[in-house]
């Protein structure tokens, strides 16, 4: 495990001395990764730093009103509506890596509309070591990593914590007395919903998507999975009430992991994978059915794109 008080001081200093006198834009999503880099920023240099989140449209239930509410001491947070630039950004997009591009491009376009604005020169990410080692691999392309545009108009990009594991950096958020609601808050990807919807996103895709996360992150809190979640992988036929309907299908997923590069899907008793279904199928009429994924990373990954 790192020596938190050893590493929060080393990137105090490192930040302090890249972004110099310059100001800086962090990328801020609200998870525990930004979030954590975030607050070594903040004290590295201050008002120099302008935390930005972008409202993507492709986040879970409630995350904007979250992120005002956690992060509101930091006078100079911006939040960007970016809803619709996004969903044109993914208009008729359906390889999960060109998807990944296509928004790590379109976030590094909001950064670099926010830092022109605010005459900055960094962009600060919350990239850790799992997403580089996948990006750099062949697994797949992480939206602040292999998804990057070839094009950046920062004069560099800061790293804090690149080598840390998940665990590592929730260290780092206890040491940094952030709260129990970001340092032990569930992973949830950069691109947000877009990787738990198999093929084109759109606007009644996400709105499904982000009800059955919200359905199966409540159902399955007790039992304090690594990360749970629900996709949207197709459509099949069902029956509700006395009408044929060809419906959603949405995968459930609850795996438990150390670090995220490997993890075991978890055994959910039958009453509460009940329970789920009644509630995604009863909530939303365009659900015809819903599955458990049994399966182990490897040989999936924890998400589906």
């Amino acid at each position: 495990m790192v020596d938190v008080d050893s590493f929060v001081d080393e990137k105090v200093s490192e930040i302090a001395e890249a972004v110099g006198d310059a100001n800086a834009v962090i990328a801020l999503s609200g998870g525990v990764d930004s979030s954590t880099a975030a607050a070594l920023a903040y004290e590295a240099v201050g008002d120099q730093l302008t935390p930005v989140y972008v409202d993507t449209g492709l986040m879970r239930k409630g995350e904007t009103d979250q992120v005002r509410e956690t992060f509101a001491y930091m006078d100079s947070l911006r939040v960007v509506d970016a809803r619709d630039r996004f969903l044109d950004a993914l208009a008729g997009a359906t390889d999960p890596e060109e998807k990944r591009h296509a928004i790590g491009e379109q976030f590094i376009r909001e950064f670099e509309t926010v830092a022109r604005e605010v005459d900055a020169d960094y962009l600060v990410q919350g990239t850790i070591y799992p997403d580089r080692i996948e990006s750099e691999g062949t697994i797949k392309s992480h939206h602040n990593v292999g998804g990057l545009p070839e094009r950046i108009d920062f004069e560099g990009i800061v790293e804090p914590m690149r080598d840390l594991y998940k665990d590592e950096v929730r260290e780092v958020a206890r040491a940094l007395d952030l709260e129990a609601v970001v340092s032990e808050r569930m992973p949830f990807p950069g691109p947000g919903l877009a990787v738990r919807i198999i093929g084109e996103v759109t606007e009644e895709k996400l709105a499904v998507t982000r009800e059955a996360n919200h359905v199966v992150e409540e159902e399955l809190a007790d039992y304090e999975p690594w990360q749970a979640l629900a996709a949207v992988i197709g459509k099949a036929t069902g029956v509700k009430g006395d009408n044929r309907v060809h419906g959603w299908v949405v995968a459930v997923r609850s795996v438990e992991s150390r670090d995220g590069m490997t993890a075991r899907a978890q055994e959910i008793d039958w009453e509460t994978l009940q329970r789920i279904q009644s509630r995604i199928t009863g909530e939303n009429e365009n659900v015809s059915r819903v599955l458990y994924d049994v399966t182990h990373k490897p040989p999936a990954t924890i998400e589906y794109e």
